[in-house]
């Protein structure tokens, strides 16, 4: 049997590296020349908020020395976001030994196979179906980093269905990022900015709706087109040549073999089924959201062992789990290294300077232009930090009084917070479930970016529209 763990290959690994090393020093230059500063901080809700108007410059300031630049990506695992960042890798050292378990034991691909058999004359409807669900989920749910745990399974299918790693990387985790941005209903980005606006809790509902139907058709539109080309040209897909497409769909087995793998496709759809299940109760249960990644990862883990027991293979199940894991381990100093830059900002207490000066270019712009610049200025913060909920926690209590003051409805800017939290998400390479979810296939970042950007413009010109519609109507109630 050919060797077929995950791996992140070496030229994605260099590739990356350099990449968050130049953003590394890019955020130690910045620490050690632009002015420090600091908003004073309050407790509301159990939750640290910044206080607006509060801003301070700290005259000569001990500077970050420059050494700690490349010691950050090490120190994160002893700062405040320690935790989450531990529980990412943890997360990616599981998954990455369960899909290399299901794919060692022919499981994954004996279940694209049936999954293709049955949808051979609707593989497009199918395409489409799938991009809808991870979008709802990511709108209505708040999934986003979840969604992880799903793309391998995503990217197999799209191989077997004759595609490549983008379109399964496109209709799961982009799918997911879209629909977290477009925050019909989410969770972790819309309820706590409007709590925080003091706004009625989703409130603005139909107008978000609006932007859901509207983002998804522009990305099935684009999914659709470029899964149709290398349907065409299959030369023209951006990773040509750097993957394999599923086997033979017609393989034949033994009945005993077939037998034992049905019984595990069976444990293994009840796997996704709990994964699922632990999604939609993080919702519900904040005890169960904040510790999803880690319940998540615990019954694909259990399940993958199980099944691949039942599906009679003849290999060392602790062997090629393990061979799993050590295929993906590279991805974990990726995933620290993206950490880092918000660790340098912050410890060369400059965040907060970044934050004072966009919000006084937005104060000073008026309000037909501020939009744009408040949508600015969440895009560069969310380059720094990628949660949503406590990127709210730190600007919407400078840009809720900075939109009563320029004229701007308070859903205007919370709907301006949504989409400069979100959809930079599957673009910027200081996010780690992007890198993740990349590491899970043979596509680089480079061909990922190359893949996209325009997408992200057409999106970025479509969600400034909506933008200037909201200040147009008013949107409301204020």
């Amino acid at each position: 049997m050919n060797d077929q763990s995950l791996k992140i290959s070496k030229k994605t690994f260099i590739s990356s590296v350099l990449i968050l090393l130049l953003l590394m020093i890019a955020a130690g230059v910045l620490a050690l020349t632009l002015p420090q500063g600091s908003y004073e901080r309050t407790i509301s809700d159990g939750r640290e908020v910044v206080v607006a108007d509060s801003y301070t410059a700290i005259e000569n300031g001990e500077r970050l020395p420059f050494f700690r630049i490349f010691t950050a990506p090490f120190e994160v695992l002893a700062s405040d976001d320690a935790v989450t960042i531990i529980g990412i890798i943890i997360f990616i050292v599981l998954i990455s030994g369960s899909i290399g378990l299901l794919n060692q034991s022919g499981v994954m691909s004996y279940a694209m196979h049936r999954v293709v058999a049955k949808n051979k004359e609707h593989r497009y409807r199918l395409l489409l179906l799938i991009a809808f669900i991870f979008m709802f989920f990511g709108a209505f749910v708040g999934v986003f980093e979840e969604s992880a745990t799903l793309v391998p399974f995503a990217v197999a299918l799209s191989l077997a269905m004759g595609w490549d790693s983008l379109v399964g990387l496109g209709m799961s985790v982009l799918a997911a990022g879209f629909g977290f941005s477009t925050a019909v209903s989410n969770p972790f980005t819309l309820s706590v900015a409007q709590q925080i606006a003091g706004l009625p809790i989703y409130s603005g509902f139909l107008f978000h709706l609006l932007c859901f139907f509207v983002i998804y058709g522009i990305l099935a539109l684009f999914l659709y087109r470029y899964a149709k080309k290398i349907d065409k040209f299959p030369e023209r897909s951006l990773t040509f040549g750097l993957e394999r497409g599923a086997a033979n769909s017609e393989a034949s087995y033994s009945k005993e073999r077939e037998e034992g793998l049905s019984r595990a496709v069976k444990i293994f759809v009840i796997a996704i089924l709990l994964v699922v299940a632990v999604v939609v109760s993080g919702v519900l249960v904040p005890a169960i959201g904040s510790n999803a990644l880690i319940l998540m990862i615990l019954p694909l883990t259990i399940g993958s062992i199980i099944a691949a027991k039942a599906s009679r293979y003849s290999r060392h199940i602790a062997r090629d789990f393990l061979a799993g894991i050590l295929g993906m381990l590279p991805a974990v100093l990726l995933i620290l290294m993206a950490s880092s830059i918000k660790l340098i900002v912050s410890n060369g207490q400059i965040l907060d300077t970044i934050l004072y000066y966009a919000s006084q270019a937005a104060k000073n712009a008026g309000s037909f232009a501020c939009i744009p610049v408040i949508y600015l200025f969440i895009l560069i913060l969310n380059f720094f930090i990628a949660s949503g909920s406590a990127k709210a926690f730190l600007v919407m209590p400078i840009i809720t009084p900075l939109a009563d003051l320029v004229g701007i409805t308070r859903q205007t800017s919370v709907l301006a917070f949504c989409f400069g939290d979100g959809f930079s998400n599957i673009i910027y390479p200081t996010n780690p479930v992007l890198l993740i979810c990349l590491g899970l296939t043979v596509v680089s970042y480079g061909k990922w970016f190359k893949w996209t950007w325009k997408l992200q413009l057409i999106i970025l010109a479509v969600t400034t529209g909506f933008l200037y519609l909201a200040y147009g109507i008013g949107l409301g109630p204020f």
